[in-house]
């Protein structure tokens, strides 16, 4: 396709800038058939760097389309017979300042024969591109004038995935210069030169641009690529021309669903036309093109109920909508629609095609309310229990379990003024659950007729309303239990002046059996009397006492004394209850007043001020204060050193006469009468402590000291301790002297190591002798000086020693006379060991051990010092132990 301008008409001298086309006519040239969506051609509009928003529009747009680059495409296929014939009117239009400006554009097929005669025809009508000219050429075809104008170029398509033979020409890039001279032509740009390389070249001499490879528009969908000619030596011979490469598209791509599973949702119950959810698919095709233009439809529908199109899409956009009425969750809870895509604009002969499924999940409402399983529920209690389930009461409800609109909810509407009872919901099996929250009395009513309603958590959907099985009746029978006797009123109190006598009568205390309709007898017992005063008729339940009523006794508080009685029934199993009887406690003048406090301390020479005593009375008033103080008649010496002066009606001061008063302790009697009606009288002795005092006024004395000391509980628990540490000191002792004797008694008379029981003793010659003796001289000059240790202790011998007999009494030996005289010395001792039963001889053969029957050393009688040995096999002792094989080497061994 070839498209260049051409004027009319010449021109003078253009201005620097002005806004507006490059051209004022246009001549484009096409194809001799042109598809739908195909650029044509392209005008050229000047703005001069104005900024502004420039809109073209076309003076027929039914078969032309002008975008706002300037390329005009063809909006349906264009052939020789619908050509228009008038020239097409083409208008910019400034949307800032409203100006415009017009151009026109003639159009024209594309000849079959050569432009210029006399020159080689070209390659079978492959189109040629010129660069511009820049002098006037009256040689061109139909004699026009070409003019210094710029070339509209048009872009060249090119199918993509082309199966044709490579290289595939393209267009032919001329020079009106290469008639004179030889020219070079090259193209540089992405596609030829630059990433990726290869794929488009020229013919560097007849300019033929070719394309080497099949072109793929999803990957690449146009090039930009720049014509240059130049002469053998490399000089540019014309200024480069820019060269545009569509990309045709092909129907290559199928549609690609975004996600192969869709998942919606729509209420049961909704109107037609409700929205449902949107699929979408995208095709790689060029969107502009039908190739990309994609139309959705429902392929099928699962289930086909209540009818088989329940739902409709939109073909263009993917809305999926309801269509009819009647989506019930709980005969249809799920819809299986298979989409199909379809590009061409959804034709089913050309368009590809792909599916998606959409699963449409119908979501519940509260159309179903709950009803009982039954019009009437019965259960029982107990009376006076609470917190006990009566009745289960049983539901259902069609909606979705564990929803808000399948969740119950109870309520009683009648049969229960009172409020006695409650029904919560089970949340787990959804049942009402009838329980007692207040205590029932089997003598006050006997049966209850309850009336349960059952709704859900959330109101019912518009238009459903609550059948008659959503309320049932719940028969409760109370069952008759025997209930404890109970006082009344409890506690009871009365009032009683204290010193009441024993054996007095002092009210009726007694209880009521609510079981009415039951025959019972009451027996009454005493539970709590702290100060064991009361008694009670067990038949009757009068009370009386046994001991005198003191309000001042330590078990009355706040002049109250409470005692706590038992009232038990004849019922199987009994049944009891308790009641307080409450003594309010009048006072009397029955406590004599006594001087406070008991004990106090005086200085020698006292200040002018005394000391202020109160009596203290376990009455109250009017039977305490105030109180009359005097000091007692005797002894005489009270009066006459001593002085009270009364402060107040509960104080007094008691005061030195005398000026001076000797150390000591005084107890002065002081007469303290209180204001009863009938006044007591009662003397009490105050302890005044006398001592010399510092400057402070406090005592310095040792008598104070004294006073001041430890107390008698003090001094015991000093007592204690130290007994208690003697008793430990002692067991102490005890402990160590049995650990001695323990000790003692176990020890061994001779150390293990020379325990000779397991020892042969090697003499070399019968009997013995000095030789194998090594003496200590010394110790033999003086024997009485050997260490008591290692004398045998008296009573303690070894195990295997023969029965001791009774020791003979010998002389005692006395000290050598000198320490020379050794011969004395050894003849008393050999007389001694003569003497001696128990004793061996030193020249004769030690005993060890005594045989016996059983033995298993056998016979020692072979065993003489005398023989040699030499008949005798002593291998065998190797066998008895390493104790004996000292032996077997001493006499079974060689001559060495």
């Amino acid at each position: 396709m070839l498209c260049r301008t051409i004027a009319t008409e010449g021109r003078g001298t253009l201005p620097l800038c002005r806004p507006g086309f490059s051209e004022d006519v246009y001549v484009a040239v096409v194809p001799e058939s042109t598809e739908k969506g195909q650029p044509l051609f392209n005008v050229k509009f000047v703005n001069c760097g104005q900024g502004g928003l420039v809109r073209f529009e076309c003076s027929n747009p039914s078969d032309f389309r002008i975008e706002a680059d300037g390329v005009v495409y063809a909006l349906r296929p264009l052939t020789l017979s619908t050509l228009p014939t008038v020239p097409l009117v083409i208008v910019a239009r400034d949307e800032t300042n409203q100006q415009q400006w017009q151009t026109q554009v003639r159009l024209t097929w594309l000849p079959s024969q050569t432009e210029q005669s006399g020159e080689k025809a070209l390659s079978q009508g492959l189109q040629e591109i010129w660069f511009p000219s820049r002098q006037t050429d009256s040689s061109s075809i139909g004699q026009l004038k070409r003019m210094k104008r710029d070339w509209v170029i048009p872009p060249i398509n090119v199918p993509e995935n082309s199966r044709g033979e490579f290289p595939q020409d393209l267009v032919r890039i001329r020079s009106d210069n290469d008639k004179n001279r030889s020219l070079r032509y090259s193209v540089t740009g992405p596609g030829a030169d630059q990433p990726p390389t290869g794929i488009f070249i020229i013919h560097p001499i007849s300019g033929e641009l070719s394309v080497m490879k099949p072109l793929d528009r999803e990957h690449i969908s146009n090039f930009h690529l720049r014509a240059h000619a130049v002469d053998l030596n490399g000089n540019q011979v014309e200024s480069p021309i820019d060269i545009v490469i569509n990309v045709i598209d092909m129907n290559d791509n199928r549609p690609e669903f975004i996600h192969q599973i869709w998942n919606g949702s729509v209420p049961e119950g909704s109107k037609p036309g409700t929205f449902v959810m949107t699929v979408t698919s995208v095709d790689k095709d060029d969107p502009k093109t039908a190739n990309g233009m994609l139309r959705y439809k429902i392929g099928s529908q699962n289930p086909e109920s209540p009818t088989s199109n329940m739902f409709t899409i939109n073909n263009k956009t993917g809305d999926i909508i309801t269509v009819a009425a009647g989506l019930d969750r709980e005969k249809v809870p799920q819809y299986t629609l298979i989409i199909q895509a379809t590009d061409m604009e959804g034709n089913p002969m050309y368009g590809l095609s792909n599916t998606a499924t959409a699963v449409i999940r119908v979501t519940d409402i509260n159309d179903n309310p709950p009803e009982f399983t039954a019009e009437m529920f019965f259960g029982e209690v107990p009376e006076n229990r609470v917190n006990v389930i009566v009745a289960n009461l049983t539901v259902t409800d069609k909606d979705q379990p564990n929803t808000l609109a399948w969740k119950a909810v109870y309520k009683i509407t009648g049969g229960d003024p009172t409020g006695r009872f409650s029904v919560p919901t089970d949340p787990t099996t959804n049942e009402g659950l009838v329980t007692v929250v207040k205590p029932i009395d089997y003598e006050i009513s006997r049966t209850y007729m309850l009336t349960v309603v059952a709704v859900n958590e959330v109101s019912l959907a518009r238009g459903i309303y609550s059948p008659r099985q959503s309320t049932a009746t719940v028969s409760i029978r109370v069952i008759d239990v025997n209930e404890s006797p109970y006082f009344d009123p409890n506690p009871k109190l009365i009032k009683l002046e204290e010193g009441m006598l024993a054996e007095s009568s002092l009210t009726t205390f007694t209880a009521q059996d609510p079981d009415r309709f039951m025959q019972q007898s009451i027996r009454y017992t005493r539970l709590s009397d702290p100060a064991n005063w009361l008694r009670i008729d067990a038949n009757t339940g009068r009370i009386t006492t046994i001991a005198v009523l003191d309000r001042e006794s330590p078990y009355v508080k706040d002049n109250m004394y409470s005692a706590t009685f038992l009232a038990s029934d004849s019922g199987v199993p009994p049944a009891s209850g308790t009641g307080t009887l409450q003594i309010s406690l009048l006072d009397i003048n029955d406590n004599a007043p006594h001087v406070y406090p008991q004990e106090t301390e005086m200085c020698k020479k006292p200040e002018p001020n005394g000391i202020n005593i109160t009596a203290l009375d376990g009455d109250l008033n009017p039977n305490a204060g105030p109180f009359a103080f005097e000091l007692a008649n005797r002894p005489a010496d009270v009066r006459r050193n001593w002085t009270i002066t009364r402060l107040s009606g509960d104080y007094a001061q008691l005061s030195l006469k005398i000026g001076f008063l000797e150390s000591g302790i005084y107890e002065i009697p002081i007469i303290i009468t209180d204001s009863g009606n009938l006044p007591m009288s009662n003397t009490s002795y105050l302890r005044v402590k006398v001592c010399q005092c510092d400057h402070n006024g406090d005592c310095t004395d040792q008598q104070h000291i004294i006073a001041a000391g430890l107390g008698t509980g003090a001094i015991i628990a000093i007592l204690l301790c130290i007994i208690i540490l003697l008793i430990l000191v002692l067991l102490f002792v005890v402990w160590m002297k049995r650990r001695d004797k323990e000790r003692q008694a176990k020890q061994l008379l001779i150390d293990p190591e020379d325990d000779v029981r397991d020892n042969i003793l090697k003499y070399d010659e019968e009997g013995g002798g000095e030789e194998d003796q090594d003496y200590d001289l010394s110790q033999l000059q003086q024997p009485d000086t050997i260490e008591p240790d290692t004398i045998k202790p008296v009573g303690i011998r070894r195990m295997d020693e023969r029965p001791l007999h009774p020791e003979p009494q010998y002389p005692i030996r006395s000290a050598a006379p000198h320490p020379g005289d050794i011969g004395d010395f050894i003849n008393e001792g050999l007389k001694a060991a003569d003497n001696d039963p128990t004793a061996p001889p030193y020249d004769s053969l030690l005993v060890f051990d005594y045989e016996g029957s059983g033995s298993t050393a056998g016979s020692l009688s072979s065993l003489n010092s005398s023989s040699s040995g030499g008949d005798q096999d002593y291998d065998y002792l190797n066998d008895w132990g390493p104790r004996f094989r000292k032996l077997a080497d001493m006499y079974g061994g060689s001559d060495d």
